[in-house]
């Protein structure tokens, strides 16, 4: 307990959790598995510890049950959850939700269109498939791999070997 109060173990790196003092863990309780860990009680995260001192401790010292007993025990000392959360910005003003929203969109409809390539059925989206086709079909007919003549352009002539 006193050694948590004085963050002998060191502090979260998360700026959200206002230098919380983190807790010894192992994620095993068979020796000899992994090094001990460190846990953050406010963000409920596991971190390497930096020290070297910290990283040679086998984490089954500690258990995996280690931070939980202590709290049982000392409730006072267990922190208070964080109803903060990381808002994204950009030079101060915030990302508009709708663009997150129009990014994850588009990602799960390209998802859906190769799911649906993959099983050879239609896509639905006649506009953007006929644009590819065409695309695919100029591809085939110069040659097939769609370099348009940039090897021939790039081709750099051998240099003679002096004998």
């Amino acid at each position: 307990m006193e050694k948590f109060k004085q963050g002998v173990f060191g502090k979260c790196p998360r700026v959200i959790c206002e230098s919380q003092h983190l807790l010894p863990m192992g994620q095993h309780d068979v020796p000899n598995m992994s090094n001990v860990k460190l846990y953050c009680a406010r963000c409920e995260d596991i971190y390497n510890p930096k020290s070297s001192r910290h990283n040679s401790i086998d984490g089954a010292y500690f258990g995996t049950s280690f931070h939980n007993i202590l709290f049982q025990v000392y409730p006072a000392l267990a922190p208070s959850k964080t109803q903060r959360r990381y808002e994204p910005r950009i030079y101060g003003f915030r990302v508009h939700a709708s663009a997150a929203l129009m990014r994850w969109q588009e990602e799960r409809r390209e998802e859906m269109k190769e799911r649906l390539k993959a099983r050879a059925l239609e896509t639905g989206f006649e506009d953007e498939d006929e644009g590819e086709e065409e695309i695919e079909s100029e591809e085939v007919e110069e040659g097939g791999n769609g370099q348009d003549g940039i090897d021939d352009m790039f081709e750099v002539p051998m240099p003679a070997i002096p004998q």
